[in-house]
């Protein structure tokens, strides 16, 4: 039985539990017991404590009986219920059946209302008999939100499968017209093989976002060392680099520890590295620091390339988003890469935050709590080193000129 099911049950034992109350507490004070709250009393603190909103109409659509949850939710305004639960009642009286309805909140244009509060909240209305009926509703805004997420990254992943799956097909018919060719046939299989690459990457990525996203759980945490993180994620990327003619400044081993998944951080250090490499001119430099702030340890990316536009400052953090899509497919970018940074860094209690201006560069800053600080607890202060002095000198200098960007809410630029 679902929590809208329960009202229906709840409202017609009430006037059985007053009757039975009222027996049971004049049979306790004849036995001499102690009095305590009656069945009627029971059952109206449950529909006054439901989450759902509970509204109770006459035959005339007048309110009889409401719950606190029902003004939260507009089920009830100046003493009135929504004129659409009324007209709902009055199909339901004429039917005898159950009636679905919609009370999403509207505003005067008639649409639904944007902003904090419920977003969606649909109801069922019943008859209880002699001209009475009950108005159950839920907040359904979380479900209806989770479905629209849903719907569209099926259709994003759709169309990003679609592109190097298409693209692959019309290569290989391109190959065996060229057979004879051997120029051709080479120039088009380096094609298959870049776009093969980049499939076998996005479904890569697809994978260890839904892991990330609550499909596996994660692995135990362990002590980390941020220098090993660093050093790995460089590994990675220095083919990268050294084909795009970046050079990659790092600054000195620090020796910071933290608690995480050494996987999992290396992974999305390599995205921040691979995401500065792909969107700086040759030539440019791109650089690492490290630097301790409070209970975190921050590992900082910053390149010299084309910048990001204020508005897209969060957006770049969503699934599949692009600020540049030519060059995102250019570069190979699946627009999934700033998405599975943004998750990893929750997932250890951490955050990610950006710094950009048009035409000068990003910093990309992975925050995650260092080694020993449980429960709210700050660990031990370690020392600061001169290198942190000046990468956080540096980084507030920016930060203070054009603000910084903190990401709370889910591709590559």
């Amino acid at each position: 039985m679902t929590a809208l099911g329960y009202t229906a049950l709840i409202i017609g034992a009430l006037a059985l539990g007053a009757i039975g109350g009222f027996v049971a507490a004049r049979g306790s004070r004849r036995r001499g017991r102690p009095e305590g709250p009656t069945v009627a009393d029971l059952l109206q603190r449950l529909v006054h404590t439901s989450d759902s909103g509970v509204v109770v109409l006459n035959k005339f659509g007048d309110v009889v009986l409401h719950n606190p949850r029902a003004d939260d939710l507009g089920l009830i305004r100046d003493h009135q219920a929504d004129p659409r639960a009324r007209k709902a009642a009055e199909h339901a009286l004429l039917t005898g059946e159950s009636v679905p309805v919609d009370l999403s909140p509207l505003n005067r244009a008639g649409t639904a209302l944007r902003g904090r509060g419920p977003a969606a909240v649909l109801g069922e209305v019943r008859p209880l008999g002699d001209g009475f009926t009950v108005v159950d509703a839920a907040d359904e805004s979380d479900s209806v939100r989770l479905e629209a997420t849903r719907r569209d990254f099926v259709a994003n992943v759709s169309h990003e499968l679609k592109t190097p799956v298409g693209a692959l097909a019309l290569l290989a018919e391109a190959v065996l017209d060229a057979a004879d060719d051997a120029e051709e046939v080479r120039r088009f299989s380096n094609k298959i093989l870049h776009e093969s690459t980049r499939l076998g990457t996005l479904v890569s990525e697809l994978i260890a976002l839904s892991r990330l996203q609550g499909a596996e759980r994660l692995p135990e945490l362990t002590t980390v060392g941020v220098d090993a993180v660093v050093e790995e994620a460089l590994g990675r990327c220095r083919l990268a680099a050294e084909s795009a003619g970046i050079e990659i400044a790092v600054d000195e081993p620090t020796g910071y520890l933290l608690d995480g998944d050494r996987t999992l951080l290396v992974t999305a250090l390599s995205n921040l590295i691979n995401n500065a490499i792909s969107y700086s001119p040759p030539d440019s430099p791109v650089s690492i620091s490290r630097r301790l702030s409070g209970d975190f340890v921050e590992i900082a990316v910053t390149d010299r390339g084309i910048g990001i536009e204020p508005e897209y400052h969060e957006r770049v953090f969503e699934r599949f988003f692009r600020v540049d899509p030519a060059r995102s497919r250019a570069t190979g970018g699946t627009g999934l890469g700033l998405a599975i940074v943004k998750h990893v860094a929750a997932n250890h209690g951490g955050e990610v935050k950006l710094w950009s201006r048009t035409g000068t560069g990003s910093t990309f800053t992975l925050r995650v709590p260092r080694h020993g600080t449980t429960d709210g607890q700050p660990a031990a202060a370690e020392p600061v080193s001169s290198a942190d002095r000046a990468g956080s000198a540096a980084r507030s200098a920016t930060e203070i000129a054009d603000g910084v960007t903190t990401v709370e809410t889910g591709g590559v630029r």
